[in-house]
């Protein structure tokens, strides 16, 4: 019997780019829910760095009675006596361990805390700067994975700072006011007392940039501060413990550094003023930020012509918002559109205003 044979049909080239097509409309449809899904993850990520450093922030208040300070600050003899905007000035301050240093214990971080324990701990005796060397360490719990800049650590431009400072994506609230002593300006939310920044007792004065008048200027943790929970007398449902942060978009712009005890780089100040409005709103002649480099493009605006870092508004990655920490242990997804007036509001622990919603 003769055999045969089966002949295969191929495809011809219209068959193939039909196919080609298709997988490519069906790529197209899969994308960008995949792309979803990972964002999704992503955020659920930071908002879980945020709820440990919530807990790890209550647990330090259970054993000191207070907040840690946003970051320690004395300026010895030796050095030249501050002026009234020093606070903001990374070169010259002699600025101490931050907040995020000091709760390295309560995030499973006790080994390193305790390779410079001495320094830290003996500080505001003699103005040590010995616990600068752990500064480089990255900490996972401190970045938000969406951020895009992250692996480029922090350089000062001018030398005087040594060393690669890693980057973090989360700042201390410390109010509505300006990060300086200024006070004849009606903004601040520090004093000077002869070498020592503290927290001002005053008021926001200042008419023209804010939209509770007068106000306190004061956020939960702020330099030297040991604010109680008992101290947020507006609730601590109410008030921000935490804010998201944005790493600058270059190596020698301080913005999103984590041991770095400085606004923008690990400290939020001035929210709800009228070039701070709202999350993510970061055009050029917002961010006040020593060396910062302007990047309105990517939303990392700041004013170039300013010499200290004292202002900064929230910033994140995730679509239409920010995370935020409260300070009763909670964690808050807060839209880009929030109303100017609240968001000034929930940034300041005691002004006696009601916030409305967030």
């Amino acid at each position: 019997m003769a055999t045969q044979k089966r002949i295969s049909k191929a495809f011809t080239l219209i068959e193939l780019l039909v196919v080609i097509a298709i997988i490519a409309i069906l790529i197209g449809l899969l994308l960008p829910a995949v792309q979803k899904v990972r964002e999704a993850g992503k955020r659920m990520e930071c908002s879980n760095n945020i709820k440990q450093m919530v807990t790890a922030l209550h647990n330090y208040h259970d054993i000191f009675t207070c907040f840690p300070p946003a970051v320690k600050m004395i300026i010895p003899n030796s050095l030249p006596a501050p002026n009234i905007s020093d606070s903001g000035d990374y070169q010259k301050n002699n600025f101490g361990p931050n907040w995020l240093v000091l709760i390295l214990p309560f995030i499973e971080q006790e080994n390193l805390y305790k390779s410079v324990q001495s320094s830290i701990e003996n500080y505001y005796l003699n103005g040590n700067t010995a616990w600068r060397t752990i500064a480089s360490q990255e900490i996972k719990a401190y970045k938000c994975p969406s951020e895009s800049f992250g692996s480029t650590p922090f350089k000062d431009k001018d030398g005087i700072l040594p060393g690669n400072w890693a980057r973090g994506n989360y700042g201390a609230n410390a109010g509505p006011g300006m990060f300086h002593a200024r006070f004849l300006l009606g903004n601040n939310s520090l004093q000077l007392m002869g070498r020592v920044f503290t927290e001002s007792p005053g008021l926001i004065t200042q008419v023209n940039d804010y939209l509770q008048v007068p106000s306190s200027p004061r956020g939960v943790m702020s330099i030297n501060s040991n604010t109680s929970i008992n101290r947020i007398t507006d609730g601590s449902s109410n008030t921000v413990l935490i804010d998201e942060l944005r790493t600058g978009t270059i190596g020698t712009d301080l913005r999103g550094t984590w041991a770095l005890g400085q606004v923008g780089a690990s400290i939020l100040a001035g929210a709800g003023r009228g070039d701070s409005p709202g999350p993510n709103i970061s055009t050029s002649i917002m961010d006040d930020i020593m060396n910062g480099y302007d990047d309105p493009a990517k939303a990392m605006g700041c004013d170039t012509r300013i010499r200290y870092s004292h202002q900064v508004t929230t910033k994140s990655y995730h679509t239409g918002g920010v995370i935020l920490g409260i300070a009763d242990g909670s964690i808050r997804f807060v839209q880009n559109k929030i109303d100017r007036k609240v968001y000034q509001l929930i940034h300041s622990r005691d002004d006696g205003f009601p916030n409305g919603d967030f």
